[in-house]
């Protein structure tokens, strides 16, 4: 088996193409990058998926390093940033060829998609495969999304569909359960790709610039991550739960009250959530055409604090916790 740094020699360096930013990449002690413009902000961001925790131990390599690529870059669009750098830092069980060649394979593609340069990180031995992607992109100064700034009166929107990588997951824990063996083969891929392979919605960040006042990517559940919103906003927020977008093949999947719930708390679908002013309401309308993406409106911010929900006119009662939460008392892992 090949050590650490016959690892990173034969299958990262590989991965890391030259960009103009990066002046030294891998091989260093350190990476030397520049900011593309003297007016730009650098924003950065760390994920760590952990084996039982974000994802099963039989995942296939290539869509794990797709799957942590996409969730990091996710993070990113929520601020409006173009995305430039990446580092990864890997605990490996084993260092198994194929796993690694595997792997190589699906982290050089995923990089290639959304333009952003490796140029960094450490390899380490462990009893579990821990992956951690610490990326860069860089924003307007002025023009910088974030979690505070809702204001009372604004709408509350989010983007594509919710809740179908939860559905993924589900699948992909019981392949042998009568609703698994009962799909259409597409619907069962469409699912299961949702959960495996996310889209970070870049464009749309950048698209939000100077038109949302708060945004945030929806990675531990829609009530959860907006909670963040309302919290760091100061502001409190009604949210209709059948106004959440739920799409054909989750709604094949299961029946409306599951759907409902997993869109609301599933978490890991990479959507963004976020406010705009209600006088802009045409500008959310235009930019969804102009995008060829659903961006829904599911409820509104308003005084004090706190979050409501409601279906059908009637306070809606969800399960115990909004969403995600590694230390909770109950949530929705990948353990087995």
């Amino acid at each position: 088996m090949p050590g650490e740094f016959e690892i990173i020699r034969r299958y990262f360096a590989p991965a890391a193409q030259p960009t103009s930013s990066v002046k030294l990449g891998l091989g260093d002690d350190c990476a030397l990058v520049q900011a593309p413009n003297v007016d730009e902000l650098i924003a950065v961001s760390t994920d760590t998926l952990v084996e039982g925790v974000h994802f099963l131990s039989d995942i296939e390599p290539e869509d794990l390093a797709w799957r942590l690529v996409a969730a990091a870059v996710s993070d990113l669009a929520a601020m409006g940033a173009e995305p430039l750098w990446l580092s990864l830092a890997l605990t490996l069980p084993d260092s198994d060829r194929h796993w690694l060649e595997a792997f190589q394979k699906g982290l050089k593609a995923s990089l290639q998609t959304y333009d952003i340069a490796l140029i960094g990180g450490d390899t380490t031995s462990g009893r579990l495969r821990v992956l951690t992607a610490h990326v860069q992109g860089s924003v307007p100064a002025e023009s910088a999304l974030t979690r505070a700034g809702a204001k009372p009166g604004d709408l509350i929107y989010v983007s594509g569909t919710l809740g179908d990588s939860r559905a993924g997951l589900e699948l992909l824990q019981d392949t042998s359960a009568r609703v698994y063996q009962a799909l259409d083969n597409q619907v069962r891929s469409y699912l299961i790709n949702r959960f495996l392979r996310p889209t970070p919605r870049l464009v749309l960040g950048k698209a939000l610039r100077g038109l949302a006042t708060a945004t945030i990517d929806i990675s531990d559940g829609l009530l959860a991550d907006l909670t963040h919103i309302l919290e760091r906003s100061g502001v409190s927020a009604l949210v209709n739960i059948d106004k959440l977008p739920i799409s054909l093949q989750l709604q094949q999947m299961s029946d409306d009250a599951q759907a409902r719930q997993w869109a609301a708390t599933g978490g890991e679908d990479f959507e963004l959530c976020f406010t705009v002013p209600a006088s802009r309401k045409d500008e959310v309308d235009t930019l969804a055409q102009t995008l060829g993406l659903d961006l829904s409106l599911v409820g509104q911010v308003g005084l004090g604090s706190g979050l409501k929900t409601v279906y059908a006119g009637a306070l809606w009662h969800r399960e115990a916790q909004p969403g995600f939460d590694h230390f909770g008392e109950t949530n929705a892992t990948c353990s087995e």
